[in-house]
């Protein structure tokens, strides 16, 4: 077992300004030589496109886009690590299993995947153009769930890797959600325009129980309504994996939950007696961090690893002004896989 660590990030502000300063973050870790690492060890299987990702970026999130200007002149990098590394236009995701519950009090999800992928950062943005939004971050700019001021919150869960096309990836698609849409119909709208890279699907909920599940991929999308999501489709059925096995095990396990109370919630996501935790960090399906959203009053929490602490902000007070309250998130997991921003040449040493 080790310790883990997710810092607390806060800021209001440009977008520009805010790139700045998560550069001078980065600066102070390894993150981007362990990214740089990484597509050493595996080469990208894509080509990169300047001039066609700062077009669509110009046209669905142009302040997005001075965000990576920001971080660019911050870290002194090329176009092309800002494509690679920040800009999350054609990249492949790889296998995870993830789980999603949610009524009309509760939004909670298990998020599983690789540690070594993992930043270490929630933050709480609150920008001069867009919607202010709480949640993980994923690759420095995306996000991997969250909920915004206007208590929109979203999830999303892996699907496949069937013939990718040009598009953005799920974490910088799961920002452009929080931080310019208001409301499900807006999320539907704009997941409708964009150009999607692979298969995943989006789960969204509303502030007035408004919600959905799209279904996504680089060819098709489809709306369905449920309250449970795990790693299959039920509408794009032909685009599904193979083995299904675990994602219709864990659906069942989600199905079978009636209507539990938080603490119940957070136990049958927490405890892996439930089958809904697991630890095949190695396999790219390890459970990372649990996270729960109380839209109604604006309450976000994060569970790290197996930390039995879920940690809550009070994301309405913030938005008035006030402070997280918290600098870092701690917890453990069962391996010794690092998260990026941990210096990783060092702890092979030790």
């Amino acid at each position: 077992m080790q310790t883990i660590v997710s810092r607390i990030q806060e800021f209001r502000g440009g977008h520009y300004e805010y790139g700045v300063l998560q550069a001078q973050q980065l600066k102070e870790t390894p993150y981007m030589a362990n990214r740089n690492y990484e597509w050493i060890k595996r080469r990208p299987k894509f080509s990169l496109d300047y001039g066609e990702t700062k077009s669509l970026y110009q046209k669905f999130a142009p302040a997005i886009w001075e965000e990576l200007q920001g971080l660019q002149d911050e870290l002194e990098i090329s176009d092309m690590e800002v494509l690679l590394n920040l800009a999350h236009y054609r990249v492949s995701p790889r296998d995870s299993g993830c789980s999603v519950y949610f009524d009309e009090h509760s939004f909670i999800r298990n998020y599983d995947y690789h540690p070594n992928t993992y930043d270490g950062m929630y933050k709480l943005f609150q920008p001069a153009q867009g919607f202010a939004h709480i949640g993980p971050a994923s690759r420095v700019t995306g996000r991997m769930d969250g909920m915004n001021e206007h208590g929109l919150v979203m999830g999303y869960n892996f699907m496949n890797r069937k013939q990718p096309f040009d598009g953005f990836t799920c974490f910088i698609i799961g920002r452009f959600i929080l931080e310019l849409c208001r409301n499900a119909d807006d999320a539907r709208q704009l997941l409708k325009e964009l150009p999607h890279r692979g298969g995943f699907s989006y789960v969204i909920q509303d502030k007035g129980n408004d919600s959905f599940i799209a279904e996504t991929s680089a060819r098709d999308i489809a709306f369905r309504e449920s309250n449970v999501c795990t790693n299959h489709y039920e509408m794009l059925d032909t685009e599904n994996r193979r083995y299904l096995t675990d994602s219709l095990e864990r659906l069942t396990i989600l199905e079978s939950a009636g209507y539990p109370s938080k603490a119940e919630l957070i136990e049958l996501f927490t405890d892996r007696r439930y089958g809904l935790f697991v630890d095949n960090y190695k396999s790219w399906a390890g459970t990372i961090h649990t996270s729960f959203y109380d839209k109604e009053n604006l309450v976000a929490g994060i569970r790290l690893g197996e930390n039995t602490t879920l940690n809550e902000f009070d994301f309405k007070s913030w938005l008035e002004g006030g402070q997280a309250g918290l600098k870092e998130i701690k917890g453990t997991l069962d391996t010794d896989l690092k998260f990026t921003n941990a210096d990783w040449q060092k702890a092979k040493n030790l």
